[in-house]
């Protein structure tokens, strides 16, 4: 019988896949951001297997820099265009499209989400980012990325004056109402010329890392994704805080926390091992004359380079001059810095190697865990992979996941048909939608229309 509470699942679609090497997979599909039928395709799947959500990430400028890192970042459709067409192949899975608003205007905002919210029937969400990509300041005319104190007094009007739109459309027996908005960055007259959302206000994303990103998730957001936190008692820690700050606004119970996580599964732990190292091996490594250089300052392509020089760095030991395929000595490892050490824990749990045991931990492994992760990894066989997530979930640090899929469509099939059967067995998770709209999958009701402001 399933439990009262159930998992939610949302996929993040990064078309070349969230491994940074992803795309090199023999399986792969390097041309996938632009190739509409397959990105239907990977949707339907998810719907399939009743995720909650597609999750449309974007970024507002490019980086070949991101080429060894993150290289699905590049080059991609513009997110609204991708949602419409999603929406098109799909009935019942939600739709996320990231909006910046430090980089756009109410209006334009509550237009296209209101749209796509009709178009998809119910099903739209809008992932709001401030953004710490500095490049992007020079692509809108700006010749500075703004702090994240404006950025984010602008975000939260923005946020008001979208939601104040959203309810100025007909809608219910009621006609349009004019606005009229006047405040610190923005006048909006109003009304919208779209009539309400059928969600009547579109769900709304928003990843909480900062003391003033928590507070805004708190207060505004129905999804919270949650940032990388090293250790178990962090992650628990970071949801309660969430939830006690909900608390304080009454809405404990309608903020859904979801982290990121990337599933590496396969039939066996041996097999899903083999497949880890494999992308693992496939990494472009940087040359090592430039030691502890950042691939980039600041946003997604944040992270240290590949090669020994930063290893040697992040574990506190000398490892330059090896072979990555040769074993680390137990009295090298034994003086790595206590972040190495953890990093040493991760590395084990992730290939089963181990300092001292029968398979060693390599000098390539240190390489691969020197730099920052964007989601937390498992790797494993079904039941390995849904013990994970039922820990998590049970014990107060996740109320689902955004499942991260290492490459392109072999990663989400292999989640959606080794994994979700045994949440479901487990009654942890759906074996069917309950509801047609974004809201009825969290379990949310359509706000009322609020008074005119």
């Amino acid at each position: 019988m399933p439990t009262e509470r159930q998992l939610h699942l949302g996929l993040m679609f990064w078309a070349t896949g969230t491994h940074a090497a992803g795309w090199r997979h023999p399986d792969a599909r390097a041309d996938a951001a632009y190739d509409i039928d397959l990105i239907q395709e990977v949707s339907a799947e998810a719907e399939r297997a009743k995720f909650d959500f597609v999750f449309l990430g974007d970024r507002l400028a490019s980086d070949p820099a991101l080429q060894h890192s993150n290289p699905a970042q590049i080059s991609r459709l513009e997110p609204f265009a991708t949602a419409t067409a999603i929406a098109a192949a799909t009935s019942r899975i939600g739709v996320v499209v990231t909006a910046n608003p430090t980089y756009s205007d109410p209006y334009s905002i509550a237009r296209l989400l209101a749209s796509l919210d009709h178009v998809s029937a119910g099903r739209a969400a809008w992932n709001l980012v401030t953004g710490a990509d500095t490049a992007a300041a020079f692509n809108f005319g700006r010749e500075e990325h703004w702090d994240t104190a404006k950025r984010y007094a602008w975000a939260e009007e923005c946020l008001q004056v979208v939601r104040d739109l959203w309810d100025s459309g007909a809608g219910a027996g009621s006609g349009p109402r004019p606005l009229g908005h006047r405040g610190a960055y923005f006048s909006v007259d109003g009304p919208l010329d779209v009539a309400r959302p059928p969600q009547g206000q579109v769900v709304l994303f928003n990843a909480g890392t900062s003391d003033q990103s928590r507070e805004l998730s708190a207060r505004e957001a129905d999804i919270v994704f949650a940032g990388m936190q090293p250790t178990f008692a962090l992650r628990q820690a970071y949801y309660a805080d969430i939830k006690e700050r909900a608390a304080r606004y009454g809405r404990a119970d309608q903020v859904t926390i979801l982290p990121g996580l990337t599933p590496i599964v396969a039939p066996t732990t041996e097999e899903a091992v083999e497949l880890y190292d494999l992308l693992n091996s496939l990494l472009v490594l940087d040359p090592e004359e430039e030691p502890g250089q950042l691939v980039r300052k600041g946003g997604i392509g944040e992270g240290h380079r590949r090669n020994l020089s930063s290893a040697s760095r992040v574990f506190g030991v000398e490892l330059r001059g090896n072979d990555l395929a040769a074993e680390v000595p137990a009295e090298t490892l034994a003086a790595v810095s206590e972040e190495g050490a953890l990093r040493l824990a991760e590395i084990t749990r992730l290939t089963r190697r181990t300092v001292d045991g029968p398979r060693r931990i390599t000098y390539g492994d240190l390489v691969h865990a020197a730099p920052s992760e964007l989601s937390h990894t498992v790797v494993g066989n079904p039941e390995e992979v849904a013990d994970m997530i039922q820990e998590w979930f049970e014990g107060g640090a996740a109320d689902g996941f955004n499942i991260y899929p290492a490459y392109v469509p072999g990663s989400v099939t292999a989640f959606t048909e080794l994994v979700v059967p045994v949440l479901q067995r487990r009654g942890l998770y759906r074996k069917d939608y309950t509801g047609n709209t974004l809201r009825e999958h969290l379990g949310l009701p359509v706000p009322p229309r609020r008074p005119a402001p």
